[in-house]
């Protein structure tokens, strides 16, 4: 299993990514983190795909809501990539378009088949957690239905073995959320990663790092 997850976009790190798949080369963005939040989504998803072209990748979006019930036709389609590339936004959003595209299944068996990487940042790489609880703090539940018709999931995909506390006195987190988080975790003694915006967790095989920035 390869993943590289991150607070901001590439955190300190992009030289790291490019060696986790053997040079920069195809990627899928996926950008549903974004689909409670209409007025920016577009934008959103321009930067990253011009980032990730400024860096050699080519990129293409591939949509969860055009996969619906659809999981055979989404493996197919991301077995075509060597990478994913899950942005930020909100979590929990992000989580039920992860179900109603059963990429909650996909993702992990294309993974453990090593068929791809992942790369995720922020709701990217949170999403990733055993759990979700207390990213509430940092982001809202009450947008999951308005974008999804569906409730807020609070299980993670498990794929990291603890949770992430990301954006850490960092610019990203202007009102210190993800501050609050760090520190009701460690008030309940929950061990977990804390990034900054400069930092990156690597997973590659049996190998975990956590780079500082």
């Amino acid at each position: 299993m390869r993943l590289f997850l991150a607070s901001y976009q590439f955190g300190a790190f992009a030289d790291r990514l490019a060696s986790l798949v053997a040079g920069p080369g195809a990627v899928a963005v996926i950008p549903n983190a974004m689909d409670g939040w209409p007025d920016w989504r577009t934008a959103a998803v321009a930067t990253d795909t011009r980032l990730l072209d400024q860096h050699g990748y080519s990129p293409s979006v591939v949509d969860l809501r055009d996969f619906v019930d659809d999981a055979a036709g989404l493996e197919a389609r991301l077995r075509e990539f060597p990478l994913v590339w899950v942005r930020g936004g909100n979590t929990f959003v992000l989580r039920a378009q992860f179900a109603r595209s059963g990429a909650d299944s996909v993702l992990p068996r294309l993974l453990r088949e090593d068929a791809l990487a992942y790369a995720g940042y922020s709701a990217g790489a949170c999403v990733l957690s055993p759990d979700l609880h207390g990213i509430e703090l940092a982001d809202d539940p009450n947008e999951v239905f308005p974008a999804t018709r569906r409730e807020p999931q609070w299980d993670g995909l498990g794929l990291i073995d603890r949770p992430m506390v990301v954006h850490l006195d960092s610019p990203t987190d202007p009102d210190g959320a993800c501050g609050r988080m760090r520190d009701r975790l460690v008030a309940e003694g929950v061990e977990h990663y804390a990034l900054t915006d400069a930092d990156v967790l690597v997973v590659d095989g049996e190998r975990t790092e956590l780079l500082r920035g």
